[in-house]
């Protein structure tokens, strides 16, 4: 689908005054480089909610409060996978599901289950073996993409799956060439197509921070404090 340009606004922290709430404005409030946040912001965009949502940024180094939250309906929301299913169930736009194949919908779910485990191991192997993990868990990521053929993506046609797995892929991807010199598609055409596909998408590619920012970022945070 076209996706509707927009400029980011400048992210706020602890001084900044913060929007007023339950005013009826519905407001998302992510970090720009957060992969967590991320999921929550590209689905946003995908269904094309751009002027349904309002964006607020957020500076993590000084922040007034967590992110990703969703402002709806007089609540706050948060948790990332919570809330890119709570965007898929209460709002329009195109659907993110594969409610009518039962097949996709159970290994979709199996996949989500899965999310928090490819992530956790990611991160704590900055601390260990960095290749050893990255090589099981991109090797999982490379079969779970031979699972449907008619499409690049894990349910063959993009998901909330998808959604979910590709901010910490990207980050990674770029950590893992700059420090270990480390190609998360070598020998792993699956996950080359995919990536290849899923960066034609433009509510993905607003997204994405600057890698030499990524690198600097992880750097900084899980190299030099070893």
């Amino acid at each position: 689908m076209a996706y509707k340009h927009e400029e980011l606004p400048p992210p706020l922290d602890s001084t900044s005054s913060p929007p007023p709430l339950f005013d009826g404005t519905t407001r998302l409030y992510v970090n720009y480089t957060s992969p967590f946040a991320q999921r929550v912001w590209i689905t946003r965009n995908y269904k094309g909610l751009q002027d349904k949502i309002k964006l607020v940024g957020i500076d993590l180094e000084n922040r007034p409060c967590l992110v990703p939250s969703l402002e709806h309906n007089g609540k706050v929301i948060g948790e990332s996978l919570d809330l890119i299913k709570y965007l898929e169930s209460n709002f329009e736009g195109p659907s993110l599901v594969p409610n009518d194949d039962p097949e996709r919908k159970k290994f979709g779910q199996e996949l989500l289950n899965y999310v928090d485990t490819f992530v956790g191991s990611l991160y704590r192997s900055l601390k260990g073996d960095t290749v050893k993990a990255a090589d099981e868990q991109f090797d999982y990521l490379e079969n779970a993409l031979k699972k449907f053929d008619d499409g690049p993506y894990l349910l063959g046609q993009f998901s909330l799956v998808d959604i979910a797995y590709i901010p910490f892929v990207e980050q990674f991807q770029v950590f893992l060439s700059d420090v270990f010199k480390y190609d998360i598609t070598a020998g792993r055409p699956k996950l080359a197509a995919f990536l290849e596909e899923i960066n034609k998408i433009v509510a993905y590619k607003v997204t994405k921070a600057d890698p030499k920012e990524i690198a600097a970022a992880y750097k900084k945070k899980f190299l030099e404090q070893q």
